[in-house]
């Protein structure tokens, strides 16, 4: 794996001291340029946690993939780049309130001069900065988050919604292992009731917005408008080369 031509599959074309500026500047520069997605859970080929693996689907063949794989390659480039990186388990809260597979999300926590930051790229439509875990709600194109003290070692990430917050997810901040994940990743690649085995799912950040292919429909947010399309089959390939830069063969 090299770190060099990771850094330029996410149009970075240099390498800094690990600061919290250039930690942004990776995340968002991640976000614009490698997508969210679930096609080879969709095609059932297995997704092995393995960072090798991650590099060469990611990396060499420019795809996607969801949190295990972007979050667990996104660990390793930065602990090469000299970061102070963990990689964490989560658990997703559903709208309804309930709560998904326990510790079912894997996402990272970076510390930058004692202060730690949640830095999450394999979340979908979420936050394009880090936020740190002392309380303060950060703001992007994509709303406001931030994270609350629920008890030692565990917070939630939540997200403003008009006049209340909205918890995403619970974090503990106790480093995993990759593998620690394994059954997890089974789960949500061959399980009825896994939300990434019911429809096709690719989704990026723009500049001022998201694009999202969901099943038959294509959504694209900007700051002023959404606007959503039906999509045929016979068009699926050629979208997801033409907005997520996706090549299936």
């Amino acid at each position: 794996m090299n770190k060099s031509h990771y850094l330029h599959r996410i149009g970075v074309s240099y390498v800094s001291n690990p600061t919290l500026d250039y930690l942004t500047y990776l995340q968002e520069q991640h976000m614009l340029h490698i997508p969210f997605e679930n096609l080879d859970v969709i095609k059932k080929v297995p997704i092995v946690l393995n960072v090798d693996h991650f590099y060469e689907k990611v990396v060499n063949h420019l795809r996607g993939g969801f949190c295990y794989e972007l979050n667990g390659l996104f660990h390793w480039l930065l602990a090469e780049l000299d970061y102070d990186v963990k990689l964490l388990a989560s658990t997703v809260q559903r709208d309804d309130g309930s709560w998904a597979l326990d510790e079912s999300h894997a996402t990272n926590m970076v510390t930058i001069k004692g202060i730690p930051y949640l830095v999450d790229v394999g979340f979908g439509d979420s936050i394009r900065k880090p936020v740190p875990f002392t309380g303060e709600f950060v703001t992007d194109v994509s709303g406001s988050y931030r994270l609350t003290y629920i008890e030692d070692g565990i917070y939630d990430f939540q997200k403003k919604l008009e006049t209340e917050w909205k918890t995403k997810y619970r974090v503990s901040v106790k480093a995993k292992q990759l593998q620690e994940f394994k059954t997890m990743c089974e789960f949500n690649q061959t399980s009825p009731h896994s939300p990434f085995t019911k429809a096709l799912l690719a989704t990026i950040a723009t500049k001022d917005g998201r694009i999202t292919l969901s099943g038959s429909t294509l959504t694209i947010t900007t700051k002023s408008q959404k606007q959503k399309y039906e999509v045929k089959e016979h068009e699926v390939h050629t979208l997801l080369h033409k907005h997520f830069h996706i090549q299936l063969s």
